[in-house]
């Protein structure tokens, strides 16, 4: 596996630190940012999962902790939205260029509002899908803020 991406591209382009974490990605995994967490041996509220949504009909980009659930409500608000929905898998893929289990905030094919929930900006670290399945980065919440642009805001329910 490659761990050359257009997520890992784009953060050593913008001069961002961060470490390459691969694992065997399970397709039949129920939940895969959990899967992703055991596989790497990271505590699952540090590893953050990658969710694309639509907000008042308008295509978002949420992060937030693999064990945790997305608020509707919140990512609205988030937004300054009346209303949030989860986007269609064959959409979001296409929308961000990656496939739905190695969608990453960064490098995405259209840039796209994206939030990340604010309990996460605690750790020193956190760790994020590469861009490919399989493939993780970790880096400071901060930085990962600073490259996407985004709201940081609470999301979770």
């Amino acid at each position: 596996m490659s761990s050359t991406t257009q997520a890992t591209l784009a953060l050593t382009r913008a001069g961002i630190a961060f470490t390459v974490h691969a694992y065997t990605y399970d397709p039949n995994a129920e939940r895969i940012g959990l899967q992703a967490a055991e596989a790497i041996g990271a505590d699952p509220a540090r590893v953050l999962k990658t969710l694309m949504v639509e907000i008042d009909g308008k295509p978002a980009c949420t992060v937030l902790p693999s064990d945790r659930e997305l608020s509707m409500k919140r990512v609205a608000a988030a937004f300054g939205a009346k209303s949030a929905q989860m986007m269609k898998p064959a959409a979001a893929e296409r929308l961000t260029g990656y496939h739905v289990g190695g969608i990453s905030p960064f490098g995405q094919k259209r840039k796209v509002p994206t939030a990340i929930e604010a309990t996460v900006l605690a750790f020193a670290q956190v760790v994020i899908n590469g861009g490919q399945r399989g493939l993780m980065v970790e880096l400071a919440p901060s930085d990962a803020v600073a490259i996407t642009g985004a709201v940081v805001a609470p999301l979770v329910a």
